[in-house]
């Protein structure tokens, strides 16, 4: 598996990498400064076939999104069932870093593809919600709505598929922020939303490492 420094790629390779990611694309117009510092802390990592993205029981800061290719998600501790797919456009290790547990899942580059292209930011620079030392009020705000839209999508693909299970639509009770926005009020809620849909993704995916459906 390669990886490299962001920072040490060329301009051009970083505009065709994150040219597409709606994410990156909208820091990088917000602010340039910090897309830079972005980047200093983030890292591109080709997979070929088969091999390992992230490996369950592992411990660290990295939010994924994957560029190309595909990535297949096996839920438990050692990988015992495959639960999810990994299609480009998608944040995935979220969970782990919302709830400081160790990964819960393995994530492995799809047989049928032959390179699939991650970048991988380290979200420790983001700090606690209140820290302005680092990456700031605006740039925070993007991630987390980002966050809290990718989780509450994969709750509802969860939903769908197993809709008799007792906590299907729990994720729909969570409130939504409905202040002002662009405020630290904003920040604070989306920290909170994002936390508690990491907490019922995660009741999914042990549920799903069960024998049988959940």
């Amino acid at each position: 598996m390669g990886i490299r420094p962001l920072h040490q790629c060329s301009q051009q390779t970083i505009d065709s990498l994150l040219g597409s990611v709606a994410l990156y694309k909208q820091v990088y117009q917000l602010d340039p400064i910090q897309f830079d510092v972005l980047m200093r802390n983030s890292q591109l990592v080709e997979a070929k076939l088969g091999e390992v993205v992230i490996e369950a029981g592992q411990i660290d800061s990295w939010l994924y999104f994957l560029l190309r290719g595909q990535l297949v998600v096996y839920a438990g501790e050692p990988a015992i069932r495959r639960v999810n797919v990994i299609t480009p456009g998608e944040i995935f290790g979220d969970m782990a870093i919302l709830l400081d547990l160790p990964r819960s899942a393995t994530v492995i580059a799809d047989v049928r593809t032959r390179v699939s292209a991650v970048v991988r930011t380290d979200f420790s620079i983001f700090g606690e919600p209140l820290d302005q030392a680092g990456i700031k009020l605006p740039v925070k705000l993007l991630f987390y709505r980002t966050m809290v839209h990718n989780l509450r999508w994969k709750l509802e693909v969860y939903r769908a598929q197993f809709p008799s299970r007792s906590f299907a639509a729990d994720h729909r009770k969570i409130r939504l922020y409905a202040g002002v926005r662009d405020t630290m009020d904003e920040l604070l809620s989306l920290d909170s939303q994002a936390r508690q849909l990491a907490e019922l993704l995660n009741s999914w995916n042990l549920a799903l490492t069960q024998a049988g459906d959940p």
